[in-house]
């Protein structure tokens, strides 16, 4: 059961909200359609029981609110649009990557492949996707833990009548189990078709709430269409015959004066008066149009003129037949506001290393840029190693004196940054909600695999180095430095620091330029600023550190790690070093400050 109770949007500038105290419900195993024309706030109302737009109002998924529901995957699926990933990710590989936000088997993303058919297209990138394909991947998204509700906005619009017919089947399906639906359409003969209670509203406000047969007979009229150069002479025809033999027939004269709508009639009879008075008819067929508005879109596409005289009973007004609401929220005279929509942050997926993982090698960008930095290390490791005057560890870095950062540093901040691209939305429920997940999990989720892959890439580029020495050089330049140790730590603080620079300046400015900015600015500024701070002559030395942390330490760690906590500390002291953490800082505080000013605003 979904209850939307006294859904009110924000106004903006002064104009009348979208959506303005509408209340109505959708039942378990029923398809309900929210029927109304362009502009008449379908898509702010779905958005805000969504709590994606700031406003007034509560929904109630069977009793709770979204942001009651622990879990709004295995309980709310929407579909808002197109597929919300990047383009060159398959189809499976979108699937499998949202089972671990949804926290779900990756065995269901073949499943629902099977269930929406497109098992022979699970390999094929979503870029290049049809439209029809494209909306059956983006269903599967929202069924993918199997919720209970659907939401869904203009699913067919762009369909052709194949494609139409699927979803619809879909959806009735998913009603047939007992679930609930709930979608929005233009199209009145569609939603006669496919739902069971239809929603119309216009302007924001509730125009009716009924069951599709009451629907469908009162704003819903079949009639017959008629053609005729002589059509207003018919016209005249029609109406005397009906108001002679005391029938309730219609006649409205279409936008071309040729043409007429005739209710209460049939083809035969219209046929039958034209014969009799010898009058040509260029078309006579059955129709069905839309009564909702006199000025509205009718069946055939074309607007209509005023009605030309009917005896009889007046056509049934739509807006007599609405039910009363079943929640009505006083909204002015006194009584209580609705409860304000909080446009809240986006949920973290359930499984965030699984998600991130699969995120960052589900497209070929992070290969691309692996690849580069190997091969870019490769050919300046040789270059280098050519004079012999390079010291033997920029030679294995690749890192001449003419560039800011070795290949490896910038590809691994390259990498920091792409992890707040936009594509992190969670699953069918964060479509607008922004692109930086404030999630703790999500964060140290993305801080663990960007150092992983970091770590990676500095062991890589340090062997495919030597190695390429070797080959072009011999064997005389691959050998291991004294200082190893050293080295090692503070090549792995360089690739690390390089990438977390870049994700958290990225998941700061939401650009992924801003990451690799932060990344070039620690060589580029931050380093000449530290080497510009006049130092004082060094009075204390810190001979003795490790015994003495030691000493502070509750568990006593081997006298081996003395060696990692020196380098440890020789790599801070350096000005690239000192540079880097300082950035870290600044960053990691600056990340902090907008996640709490993000959540007191949302």
């Amino acid at each position: 059961m979904l209850q939307a109770i006294g859904l009110t949007s924000a106004r903006h500038r002064g104009l009348p909200p979208a959506v303005d105290d509408l209340t109505f419900e959708a039942g378990p195993g029923c398809v309900t359609a929210l029927l109304g024309p362009p502009g008449s706030g379908k898509t702010s109302a779905l958005r805000l029981m969504l709590e994606l737009e700031p406003g007034r109002g509560i929904t109630y998924f069977r009793g709770r609110p979204l942001h009651r529901v622990a879990q709004p995957a295995r309980e709310v699926g929407v579909l808002l649009g197109d597929v919300p990933g990047h383009p060159a990710r398959t189809a499976r590989g979108q699937l499998r990557m949202l089972c671990a936000a949804a926290g779900v088997a990756a065995s269901r993303a073949d499943d629902l492949l099977d269930a929406v058919g497109l098992v022979e297209l699970g390999d094929q990138r979503i870029g290049t996707l049809s439209l029809g394909m494209d909306r059956r991947l983006a269903l599967a998204s929202a069924l993918l833990a199997d919720p209970h509700t659907l939401i869904l906005d203009e699913p067919t619009e762009g369909l052709g009548a194949r494609e139409a017919g699927w979803l619809h089947g879909m959806l009735r399906s998913h009603a047939d189990q007992g679930g609930t639906v709930l979608y929005t359409t233009r199209d009145p003969k569609e939603a006669a078709r496919l739902a069971g209670r239809v929603v119309t509203i216009e302007a924001g406000r509730l125009v009716a709430d009924q069951g599709v047969a009451d629907f469908s007979r009162t704003r819903l009229r079949p009639r017959v269409a008629v053609r005729s150069p002589h059509a207003a002479r018919l016209a005249a025809i029609v109406s005397r015959e009906a108001r002679a033999a005391r029938r309730s027939v219609e006649v409205v004269t279409e936008a071309s004066s040729s043409r007429l709508s005739v209710y209460g009639s049939s083809c035969a009879e219209i046929g039958d008066a034209a014969f009799r008075h010898g009058l040509p008819v260029h078309q006579l067929a059955d129709e069905v149009g839309d009564t909702a508005s006199a000025s509205g879109p009718r069946g055939d596409g074309r607007g209509a003129d005023a009605g030309i005289g009917a005896t009889g009973a007046e056509p049934e007004a739509a807006a007599d037949s609405s039910e009363p609401s079943a929640h009505p929220v006083a909204t002015s005279g006194g009584a209580a506001l609705p409860p304000p929509i909080r446009r809240r942050p986006a949920r973290g997926p359930l499984r965030p290393v699984r998600y991130e993982l699969r995120r960052l090698f589900g497209v070929r960008t992070t290969t691309l840029i692996v690849a580069v930095s190997l091969v870019a290390s490769a050919v300046l490791s040789v270059l280098l190693a050519r004079d012999g005057r390079t010291p033997l560890p920029h030679v294995l870095a690749a890192w001449p004196s003419l560039l800011p950062l070795p290949p490896a540093a910038l590809g691994a901040g390259l990498l920091g940054a792409l992890s707040f691209g936009d594509e992190f939305r969670y699953p069918t429920l964060a479509a607008g909600r922004g692109t930086v997940p404030r999630r703790m999990g999500m964060l140290l989720a993305k801080l663990a695999v960007s150092a992983g892959v970091a770590l990676l890439l500095a062991l890589l580029v340090v062997l495919v180095s030597t190695e390429s020495l070797r080959l072009v050089y011999g064997g005389d330049l691959a050998r291991v430095p004294s200082n190893a140790v050293s080295l090692a730590v503070s090549w792995s603080g360089l690739t690390v620091g390089c990438a977390w620079a870049g994700l958290l300046a990225a998941g700061i400015f939401r650009v992924t330029a801003a990451g690799v900015a932060a990344v070039l600015a620690v060589p580029v500024l931050m380093v000449p600023l530290i080497q510009a701070v006049p130092k004082a002559p060094t009075a204390r030395s810190m001979s003795g550190l490790p015994g003495r942390l030691r000493e502070l330490a509750w568990p006593q760690w081997p006298h081996e790690a003395d060696r990692w906590v020196l380098a440890l500390v020789r790599v801070v002291a350096q000005p690239v070093g000192t540079a880097l953490m300082l950035s870290l800082s600044v960053l990691v505080c600056a990340y902090l400050f907008t996640s709490l000013r993000g959540r007191v605003r949302w």
